[in-house]
This record gives C-alpha cells, structure tokens and sequence, in this order.
C-alpha cells in the first residue's frame, strides 16, 4: 500500500515454527522509497520477491530500478529474498558491518542462532556491498535523503532510517511491541535505542518491521510503551531469578516460562530465542544496575 508520495509499504506474511512444532503465523513489513531510482528497505523471508515484484508490476515499476537494498539487520525475516532481489535486479545491498557476516554466510547464522525452519526462511547468502554506520546519510535520487541510525540491542548492526523529507522513521525490530513476542540480544541497548529515537522530533510516521504503520503522536506512544515493556520484562527476571539462590545457574528455558507466566504472557512463546532475551537481563552489568533502565 502506498503511504506518502515516496512510501510503499509490503505486508509479508509467513511462519515460523515453536519448539513443538506448531506453526505460528507471523507478518513482517518490507517498504519501496520511490524517487528516480527505488530504494528497497528488507527483503522480507524466502519467496517475499514475488510479492515485491508483483508489487512493482502494478505501480509501473520494474526490478531493474531497486538501485539499493538495505538490510536493517541479518535475521532470517528481513534477509530471506535478499539474495532473489539481488540476483533479479542487480541491486547494492548495504547492512551494519555487524550484521555483514551473518548476512553473508548464512549457513554461520543458522548454527550461530538457530531457528526452528530456518531455511525456510532464508533462501540463500548475500554480499554486502556497502557498510552503514550511525549518522551516515544516503542521498537517494531527487531530493530525499536517508539518514541512517545504529539502533543496536535487537542485534548488534540493527539500523533503523529516518526520512526528513516524509517525517517517516523505519525503525525495522528496535521497537518492541507491548505483550508481543520479546526478542533481543541486549536490553540495556534495546531500551537506550528506544530513547534515541524518541528524541526525534516532528515524527510523521514511525514505520516498524512488526508493527502496522502509526501516525504522529501515536508514533511516540508506541515507542514510550515499547520501552516500558522491556522494562517490565527486566524487572520480572530479575523478581523470578531472585528466587534462586543461584540465578546464572537457572535452566533458561523453566526461567523463560516463569517469567511469561508472572508478565501474563502464553507460554506458547516459551522458546529458546525468547529465553535468550531475558538471559539478558542476568548479566552482570545489567543485574546489579537495575536502574540503568530507570526501573
């Protein structure tokens, strides 16, 4: 659907498998910036080409003017067509170069991080032609320009981009959603992140990767929320970890369904990515400093 004059926004359905094997669906958001030349943020998983292709078609568009592919960071649903994409259109693809290697080898990140399907998801390794730090900025054709933010805590490299010219902030997984599944590598970043893009005046739009499009105040309000519920998680691990007198040595995973229990979450979400999250929560740093995330 188109959202500005430049912003076009792809809802891209799949699934993903829990620990018994139950499918649980899932949608993630991949966006077209049109100027002279289309910059394509996410790929979307394995097969999303068809869906952006059939997308292009309509709009009278083709694939050879995808001119860049970013990459906001190396998981399997934001990389999956990556490959497709670059092989239809001759595209750059650009990412963090913390994000480069997993993007690159994806065989790495399947043992690095495994995910029940994971090659379902992924369709094949990628170059990264171009590395993307904080406070770059991308000139795309015209008149608008992209500025490019390290929104780490997600992942490592995970970026998020900030369209002056529409008052859009892509804020692809920096954001979590209030009682949605949790997934981050650290905490303390997450909500620092959140903060950072808080602070942005004048958003217009805050478009994120797992989250339907807010407008304006909205946009803010999602963020206020998305800090709070990571701290409420924290505070919740750190509630349930007490408990024991030997919190690092807790099975992860009768540790994950603890908390969801007390946060009132279902257990269904008791899987070892999620139970990976809130070992953040355990780490020294972050353990004895309960109000560096002003809990």
């Amino acid at each position: 659907m188109q959202i500005t004059n430049h912003i076009h926004a792809l809802k891209i359905p799949f699934q993903i498998t829990d620990p018994s094997g139950q499918k649980i669906p899932r949608f993630v958001y991949a966006f077209l910036i049109y100027g002279e030349n289309i910059c394509l943020i996410d790929s979307g998983v394995a097969g999303s080409e068809k869906i952006i292709l059939e997308y292009l078609k309509r709009t009278g568009k083709g694939p050879e003017e995808i001119s860049t592919l970013i990459l906001t960071h190396a998981h399997p649903d934001h990389i999956g067509a990556a490959a497709a994409i670059k092989r239809i259109s001759g595209c750059i693809v650009a990412a963090h170069a913390a994000e480069k290697a997993w993007i690159e080898d994806v065989e790495l990140q399947a043992k690095e991080r495994p995910v029940p399907g994971f090659f379902y998801l992924v369709g094949d390794s990628v170059p990264v032609s171009q590395t993307l730090q904080d406070g770059d900025v991308l000139h795309l054709e015209g008149d608008l320009t992209l500025w490019v933010l390290h929104t780490p805590g997600h992942s490592p490299g995970s970026l998020s981009l900030w369209l002056e010219e529409d008052g859009a902030l892509f804020s692809a997984d920096a954001v979590p959603i209030a009682g949605d599944m949790p997934i981050y590598q650290d905490i303390l970043e997450s909500v620092r992140s959140i903060q950072k893009l808080a602070s942005i005046p004048k958003i217009k739009l805050l478009l994120a990767a797992w989250d339907e499009p807010r407008l304006g105040g909205e946009a803010y309000r999602i963020m206020a929320e998305g800090r709070q519920y990571l701290q409420r998680i924290h505070k919740s691990v750190l509630n349930v970890a007490g408990e024991n007198l030997a919190p690092l040595e807790l099975d992860p995973m009768q540790l994950c369904q603890r908390v969801l229990v007390e946060l009132g979450l279902p257990l269904i979400m008791a899987n070892p990515l999620v139970a990976a999250s809130f070992q953040a929560s355990l780490r020294e740093e972050v353990r004895h400093q309960p109000d560096l995330l002003n809990i």
